[in-house]
């Protein structure tokens, strides 16, 4: 089975899907030289809409820092940051495709898992909502 890693980065959440027996893609809009798996730079949204069809699953990512506790004081400075979760879902959702959604606790998403890194032995410890 293929699942599509978008909003990649260098890859922590594909190296999971890898080691649980996927075949892995990434995306993401940056370039990411250390990603370990096939790789495309391109928009997530409009990758997803475009081609989303094309795999078994697609787990997703949106940059966190529009609801991220680290980034308040600079929202209250007046630093925006783009709100991503809406129009990935409409993406995700329009495949038809099975999908997962990942973000930090703030974020407009079911809270149907939480983990946390110390689940997974790592010294991490925001709570993550899927």
């Amino acid at each position: 089975m293929t699942i599509l890693d978008t909003y990649c980065k260098a890859g922590g959440a594909s190296r999971g899907y890898a080691e649980a027996g996927f075949q892995v893609v990434g995306v993401d809009i940056e370039p990411q030289p250390n990603y370990p798996f096939p790789f495309i730079q391109a928009d997530a949204v409009e990758f997803i809409r475009k081609n989303g069809k094309d795999f078994d699953a697609i787990h997703a990512s949106p940059p966190c820092q529009k609801f991220s506790c680290s980034t308040g004081s600079h929202r209250k400075a007046g630093k925006s940051y783009p709100d991503l979760i809406e129009p990935t879902r409409k993406a995700l959702e329009a495949t038809g495709k099975p999908f997962i959604m990942e973000n930090v606790s703030q974020a407009p998403l079911r809270h149907d898992l939480i983990l946390m890194g110390h689940m997974f032995n790592l010294w991490v410890i925001r709570k993550r909502i899927f």
